[in-house]
């Protein structure tokens, strides 16, 4: 196996020579969902597939599936070599095709499926959201009525899901379904790989208050699957959540941040201060110091959480440390961004690309404080898989969920 630094310079090279440099002021977190337009699509199209005919997609994926076989070293150096260049990009649902949903998919599913998917999201051809969540289900994941029901040699697919972000620009959803009502909730689930154009699919874009619609809802009418698109066992999907939950919450991913002691001021912050003419108002450069101050705690503790995956404590309550931080961090972040810049955050030409920004990261600041998982979930976990605390009082694990979701039907309220 080629050696790390060999084949960062070799990726250096190679980048050089195939990717262009990225611009600075091209800010993908302000980029509006209209714009995940086919056009724009296809020319990311064009980009993903010269990365993976040059070997860097997949990096860390098996070779007979078309990756490259290496490590996450090598993931990790290539992530901070093309940290500068314009790279494939597709949005939200290209980070959960590629971070979330395939590394779970090459854990749990059978040979002949990924042979079937794997060399088309390398080479851009499929993107995969997450069809999770439910209305009725909240945090609790175990609790989807989503059902998948046995009809012969095939499956009929009933129910919904909501905030599939990207679901409208993907082509299949990794939908998790209810296979069996009579055992609990935890035992009867199944994972299912569904086309987001097969009859019976309907998806609805949601308009969101940062001004995006990539939040998607969908629902299920008699849509007809196969064995071959389902995802590890039939009734057993609990395994597969929780590996998907590890990734979700930032488990085994490459990054760019590396904490040091001379770690630079944010250069978002420092634009900022500078744009608002503020840069000897003691106010404003104390809390660009606060905003470096915690993206160095949050960088510190990725660090620590990356160093424990490594040694093989992959786990999704350990990785909701990462996860809760930045539920807790990121609205402070989004705060810190209006305060320094006042009424300019409020208000700003409609030719100034980086107006936009403090009020966009003011309002997207509570996101992951909810998403994957709230806050106080992550807590729960933490609490009692990682410190070992007492469980929360359950009084549905051990029932079949046919009865829970009976009782909760004829529920009054009342206690004795």
């Amino acid at each position: 196996m080629m050696d790390v630094e060999t084949f960062r310079q070799e990726a250096r090279s190679w980048l050089d020579a195939n990717m262009a440099r990225r611009d600075p002021l091209d800010d993908r977190l302000n980029r509006t969902i209209e714009e995940w337009t086919p056009e724009y699509l296809a020319e990311q199209r064009v980009l993903q597939k010269r990365l993976h005919e040059g070997g860097y997609a997949g990096i860390s994926w098996p070779e007979k599936y078309g990756g490259r076989g290496l490590t996450a070293a090598h993931d990790q150096a290539f992530v901070e070599e093309a940290r500068e260049f314009a790279m494939p990009d597709f949005g939200v649902a290209g980070g959960t095709t590629h971070m979330v949903c395939m590394p779970t998919i090459l854990q749990h599913a059978s040979e002949d499926f990924l042979f079937r998917h794997v060399p088309k999201v390398l080479d851009g051809e499929e993107l995969i959201c997450q069809f999770f969540s439910e209305p009725e289900a909240g945090s609790d994941l175990a609790g989807v009525r989503t059902r998948a029901e046995r009809d012969g040699d095939r499956w009929i697919l009933n129910g919904g899901k909501i905030w599939s972000s990207g679901a409208y620009y993907s082509q299949y959803g990794m939908c998790l379904a209810r296979t069996n009502w009579d055992v609990p909730k935890h035992r009867g689930l199944t994972w299912f790989l569904v086309p987001v154009d097969a009859p019976g699919v309907t998806i609805q874009r949601i308009h969101q208050i940062n001004g995006n619609s990539e939040f998607c809802q969908e629902f299920f009418d008699d849509v007809v699957l196969t064995d071959d698109d389902v995802i590890g066992e039939v009734d057993h999907g609990w395994r597969v959540t929780q590996t998907m939950l590890v990734y979700e919450r930032g488990g085994g991913r490459p990054t760019v941040l590396k904490p040091t002691s001379d770690s630079k001021l944010p250069a978002d912050m420092v634009d900022l201060i500078r744009r608002v003419d503020r840069t000897d108002d003691p106010v404003a450069r104390q809390l660009v110091a606060r905003a470096a101050i915690t993206d160095f705690a949050q960088a510190c503790l990725g660090a620590r959480i990356a160093t424990k995956f490594k040694q093989g404590a992959l786990d999704a309550a350990l990785a909701g440390y990462v996860k809760l931080a930045h539920g807790i961090y990121d609205p402070i972040r989004g705060r810190i961004g209006m305060e320094i810049g006042g009424a300019a955050s409020l208000t700003w030409a409609d030719d100034d690309p980086d107006g936009v920004s403090p009020s966009i990261g003011y309002l997207n600041g509570r996101i992951l404080s909810i998403a994957g998982g709230t806050n106080e979930m992550q807590r729960n976990a933490i609490g009692e898989r990682v410190l070992g605390l007492p469980r929360e009082p359950s009084f549905d694990t051990n029932k079949p969920f046919a009865e829970v979701v009976r009782n909760a039907r004829n529920w009054s309220g009342q206690v004795g």
